[in-house]
């Protein structure tokens, strides 16, 4: 890959991560796999706003749902991202004084 094509990938990895919704839901998939309604549980959102974010995700290769019977598991496939919006989160916690 060219700088050029790695500037754009990673233009659009944070294309993708400039979702409060997304960034709560990475955030709770980080703890381990869940159904969608774990997610709409634990993140009070709508079955199919959750849903379309997974699509999201998913497209960019952040996420992965694997079929269990009926249900789909949904988890984090790129952990460096994990690193990435921990981070993230971290200063800006730090910046407003509010770190844990």
């Amino acid at each position: 890959m060219t700088d050029a094509e790695i500037r754009d990938q990673t233009a659009l990895l944070f294309k993708t991560l400039a979702s409060a919704s997304r960034l709560a839901i990475l955030a709770q998939l980080r703890q381990g796999p869940s159904r969608v309604n774990d997610l709409v549980e634990a993140l009070g959102m709508s079955q199919p706003l959750i849903s379309q974010h997974l699509s999201v995700l998913r497209l960019a290769r952040l996420v992965e749902g694997k079929r269990h019977g009926r249900e789909t598991l949904y988890e984090v496939s790129d952990l460096h991202v994990t690193h990435i919006v921990d981070d993230a989160l971290a200063h800006v916690a730090e910046k407003s004084g509010n770190s844990s």
